[in-house]
């Protein structure tokens, strides 16, 4: 299934996985600023437009955990789906040392356009597929940057992020991937796992489902080659814990 907002694979997969990818794509709709939003292409292709590798990642993921997975279809820089409605990030103009143009002059108006055409059909595909069972799991796929300009290189090659308020696959999860001595694992790094009104906060946490959020360093999933082999990495080991845990 698929519309201007969202795309959803494997949506009759029957298991109580959901994987979810807000950041899949860098695409600017023709109707925002005409489908470009004056940046260059080397910006758009990077970081502050999209998560990289994390579509091809939660498409691996999903097939090994027969699960559905949604994606998103435009780019964070058009309006962020990871951010609430009233979150004074969720129209960037100005992101990682990138002007944004196209969002330089965007006022009430067209932030609530980009808001009914694209965030709010996005997390209704989103909810619908978590309710699809009473006991849906949700894994959360993103990639960040190894450095942002002017900031320290971030060693970690993925990390899992959580919130206070429910640790219970995220805990085991960090647990298990350091198990692997040449993996450096971040615990709520680079970034907090915890912003309210973000998708997880709103999907999981508020309903009170299982969930986790990976983030993988985007220089090792560029090429499907990677997010295979991540795939491959974290699908046993979310697999062992759910059933391990009892959840």
């Amino acid at each position: 299934m698929t519309s201007e907002a969202y795309h959803i694979l494997g949506e009759k997969r029957r298991s109580r996985w959901l994987v979810t990818c807000d950041h899949a794509s860098n695409h600017v709709p023709p109707w925002v600023s005409g489908g470009d939003l004056g940046l260059p292409a080397s910006d758009m292709a990077r970081h502050i437009a999209w998560d990289v590798g994390a579509a091809g990642l939660a498409e691996a993921l999903a097939e090994r955990l027969d699960a559905p997975a949604i994606l998103s279809k435009f780019s964070r820089l058009v309006i962020d789906p990871n951010r609430g409605e009233d979150d004074p990030t969720l129209l960037m103009k100005l992101y990682d040392g990138s002007i944004i143009p196209g969002n330089r002059h965007a006022g009430p108006q067209e932030t609530e356009e980009r808001l009914a055409r694209l965030h709010r059909p996005y997390h209704e595909a989103y909810e619908a597929l978590a309710t699809r069972r009473d006991d849906t799991v949700v894994v959360a796929i993103h990639s960040y940057v190894s450095q942002l300009r002017g900031r320290p290189f971030r060693p970690w090659q993925v990390a899992i992020l959580h919130s206070h308020l429910d640790s219970r696959l995220a805990d085991p999860l960090i647990a298990r991937l350091r198990e692997d001595a040449e993996l450096m694992v971040g615990d709520n790094e680079p970034y907090s796992g915890h912003l309210p009104g973000d998708s997880i906060d709103r999907h999981a946490l508020s309903e009170g489902r299982p969930n986790v959020l990976i983030e993988v360093r985007n220089d090792l999933i560029e090429e499907e080659a990677g997010q295979i082999a991540w795939a491959e990495r974290l699908a046993p080991a979310l697999r062992d814990i759910l059933r391990e845990t009892g959840l």
